[in-house]
């Protein structure tokens, strides 16, 4: 389905076909809602996508479209994987982008979670 000019979800993005698992990943947590696992490209010491298992292409697809209980959930697990990676003291970065503009590259929605080192006004992270 197209959401603010996405086109519909494709099942072949890299982010499907690790939920399939057809790629391998370096997972750091999972339940029923949500799969984190290491960014192959790290932009900090600590750099984790968060994303849901469902085919949601973008923020504003997954806020629309996903049942609010699949939304609360998926939220409280960022919350988890920081907590379970001890990031809380120090402090983290959650960042989604949506679109080309904001950089996105995997049409699957997705939230970073970047730690380890004092981020500065780093505002992106790509994927």
């Amino acid at each position: 389905m197209p959401v603010s000019g996405h086109g519909p979800y494709d099942p072949q993005n890299i982010f499907a076909r690790i939920l399939r698992g057809e790629i391998p990943c370096q997972p750091v947590f999972e339940n029923e809602v949500a799969l984190a696992f290491h960014d192959i490209a790290p932009q900090a010491p600590v750099h984790v996508l968060v994303i849901p298992k469902g085919a949601y292409v973008s923020f504003a697809d997954f806020s629309a479209e996903a049942p609010a209980e699949t939304v609360a959930a998926f939220f409280r697990a960022v919350g988890e994987v920081a907590k379970a990676l001890g990031l809380e003291a120090a402090g983290y970065r959650i960042l989604a982008n949506m679109g080309p503009h904001s950089g996105q590259e995997v049409p699957h929605f997705h939230v970073h979670i970047l730690a380890g080192r004092p981020l500065g006004a780093r505002l992106v992270a790509g994927g």
